[in-house]
């Protein structure tokens, strides 16, 4: 008997040196792979900041062990959230000036404004986040009031869709702007007796901009810093920052190589030619954190601030029809230059206008050339007969959360008959196959549980409308989680390394505080990122 316990721990203490050291594994688990079977597992072991096994606790346990075990407990664990289209530096900069988002009147914009400068006073007040379709009085505010409260400090408050400001007088002094300004691609907008009323739409904005004081590296330095707290805390592990300039780009890549930002990002470079002529000559650069191989196009304006480029004129605004902030010859050569490349071109896109202006020079740019996977960013409001064109490999890449901040007023904008050409993202994922999903942020809410709910459901957070607005369009919940993992992943050429809980994959991973699959519709808004894992490094 003695000798056939020393067999058994023999045996036991020879089954544990077999076994394959990890740094952590996952048990108990309800893991959603997001694979191509879209299967499940409940148990997987990481190594060296990536994937090793996926499979069942008992395989798992079996086989492996590791310095860090969890027990999650029967959580349900996605990938890493992406998201396909946000303004991470943006998010970062709003951290720093007047927080206008949630306004109910312009009273209150103005009473934030002038909080703002008692606690922090500046000499040039910055504000963003304003949207007059939220408003009683659902028009354009004027700068009066601002005129009256500061005569000798410039202000300028951008529209949360960023394709707007509001600015006083001083401001419009520092930048040489009067109602005889031209600008193209935008409006000075003038009242009805042509006097100025401080509101820019789009190309103007321009000339504001070169005259607000230039962020400090310190200053640029937290903005990523707060944007990073803020997307880890909601389970993004990637973003694709729609636009940056070549020292933020620079910025962010040296901040990761000194372990002091870990957020993974793929940068769109802003198409401004100092930015094109460094980066389209130097190719693509990547990194583990970093992906830079984008150029980052404006076509149009937006819809809420009237900018967005339609093909007929606007429903409530006879005889306008929005805008192209760049020209469509300027869109043409941009296309064939960027095809020169290895690089991906994608642009910005709202009226259906600007969308088959893109689409035809994508087409004829491409002609000859695969798996370029260039992307219509935003591709909003699509004409019945364009649809097609996101058969040959053109890439959407939508933001579900619009169609429910926009559903109260699009349908004015548009007419009964155009709008149903609008948000059509079921209509675009059959044409395309894929779909890339991303919130927009800071024009939108950075939460991307709002974006799968916004996908899924149509509906606001007091399930409005009834039924969800145009359904026909809804996505099911597996064809959203993959746009916010697998197929975000693959618009960015990332798919082999993300977007899956796979071997060989990064371990960036979400552990949710409840089944985002399978509880209500109506539940998803509330669901949290309890547990967020980077390279295998905790992060929440």
């Amino acid at each position: 008997m003695k000798n056939f316990y020393l067999i058994v721990i023999a045996l036991l203490a020879f089954s544990c040196e077999n076994k394959e050291q990890a740094d952590l594994v996952i048990t108990n688990a309800n893991i959603y792979t997001v694979n191509a079977d879209f299967s499940k597992a409940s148990s997987m072991a990481i190594k060296d900041g990536k994937f090793v096994e996926v499979g069942s606790t008992e395989e798992i346990l079996e086989k492996y062990e590791a310095q860090e075990q969890i027990d999650a407990q029967g959580k349900t664990i996605v990938p890493g959230l992406i998201d396909a289209h946000c303004h991470f530096y943006g998010l970062g900069q709003n951290q720093q000036v007047v927080d206008l988002v949630g306004t109910q009147s312009f009273d209150e914009v103005v009473e934030r404004v002038v909080t703002f400068q008692q606690e922090r006073p500046s000499n040039f007040i910055l504000g963003r986040g304003w949207d007059q379709n939220d408003w009683k009085v659902k028009e354009f505010p004027t700068k009066d009031k601002l005129d009256e409260l500061f005569p000798d400090t410039p202000v300028a408050l951008e529209r949360i869709d960023g394709h707007a400001y509001l600015v006083n007088q001083k401001a419009l002094d520092l930048a040489g702007i009067t109602e005889y300004t031209f600008v193209e691609g935008g409006e000075i907008v003038l009242d009805e007796n042509t006097n100025i009323t401080g509101v820019l739409v789009d190309g103007p904005m321009r000339m504001i901009d070169n005259v607000i004081p230039k962020a400090s590296l310190e200053q640029k330095i937290q903005a990523l810093k707060d944007a990073e707290a803020i997307s880890l805390d909601y389970g993004l592990t990637t973003v694709n920052d729609a636009g940056l300039p070549r020292d933020i780009i620079e910025l962010i890549d040296s901040l990761q190589q000194a372990g002091e930002l870990s957020i993974r990002v793929y940068a769109m470079v802003s198409n401004y030619p100092e930015n094109l002529d460094y980066f389209l000559e130097k190719g693509i650069i990547k990194t583990e954190g970093l992906n830079v191989r984008s150029v980052k196009v404006y076509g149009d304006g937006a819809l809420g601030s009237r900018g967005a480029a339609l093909r007929a004129p606007y429903s409530d605004k006879p005889g306008h029809f929005g805008a192209m902030v760049t020209p469509v010859n300027q869109i043409e050569a941009l296309a064939q230059r960027i095809a020169s490349t290895d690089y991906q071109m994608n642009t910005h896109a709202i009226g259906d206008s600007a969308n088959i202006v893109v689409l035809r020079a994508y087409e004829k740019a491409l002609e000859g050339k695969t798996d370029r996977r260039w992307k219509v960013e935003h591709a909003q409001v699509i004409s019945e007969s364009d649809f097609d064109y996101f058969k040959d490999g053109i890439i959407p890449s939508v933001q579900p959360t619009h169609a429910t901040s926009d559903m109260y007023w699009a349908e004015d904008r548009l007419g009964a008959e155009r709008v149903k050409g609008a948000y059509a993202y079921k209509d675009l994922l059959d044409r395309a196959g894929l779909v890339a999903l991303g919130t927009d942020f800071p024009v939108e809410q950075v939460n991307p549980f709002l974006t799968f709910y916004a996908a899924v459901a149509r509906q606001d957070v007091e399930q409005y409308p009834e039924g969800g607005f145009q359904m026909e369009n809804a996505l099911s919940r597996e064809e959203t989680l993959k746009g916010m993992t697998i197929w975000a992943a693959y618009s960015n050429f990332e798919e082999d390394e993300k977007g899956s809980i796979e071997p060989g994959k990064f371990a960036d991973f979400v552990i949710l505080s409840d089944d985002i699959m399978t509880i209500p519709s109506e539940e998803i808004p509330h669901v949290t990122a309890e547990h967020v894992f980077l390279g295998g490094v905790q992060k929440k």
